[in-house]
């Protein structure tokens, strides 16, 4: 997780999408860390796409099985969905969308859980993973003058 919130604090200072970052591990080895990108023009570059896309180009593999995915904030369906299909076993997170939307990300209000639960995934799921240090980068953006809410 500490790799994540490194990327996403990127984004304070380069805005190249919002506070936002991602890690994917399999056995001990980081496979892929990436922040959001999504003000570079393209709508799906959130931080576990971006991190999923890395990953499976290391493995040469779509199959990320094994893998656990660390993010500072709850994917939000897109990216859950992403990570079911990669089939990565684990999400663990900081925040959770309702605290996105707080600080005015434009989220949908549909928690992985439901997701998981709709759609019978066996994703495990553990909320709140080091919540003060991601709480702390939503923070910060919502300080910045230059912000932009997508």
């Amino acid at each position: 997780m500490v790799l994540a919130i490194r990327e996403a604090e990127k984004n304070l200072k380069n805005m190249a999408g919002g506070p936002f970052g991602a890690c994917i591990v399999k056995n001990g080895k980081v496979l892929a860390a990436a922040r959001n990108t999504v003000l570079k023009n393209d709508a799906t570059c959130h931080a576990e796409i971006n991190a999923i896309r890395i990953a499976s180009k290391k493995l040469k593999d779509f199959d990320l099985s094994g893998c656990v995915i660390y993010s500072t904030t709850e994917p939000c369906p897109m990216c859950f969905s992403a990570i079911h299909w990669s089939r990565i076993g684990r999400i663990i997170y900081g925040t959770g969308i309702s605290d996105a939307k707080r600080i005015g990300f434009n989220e949908l209000d549909i928690a992985d859980a439901k997701i998981k639960a709709l759609g019978k995934s066996r994703i495990v799921l553990r909320k709140g993973f080091l919540r003060h240090e991601c709480v702390r980068l939503l923070n910060a953006w919502n300080k910045l003058p230059s912000k932009q809410l997508y």
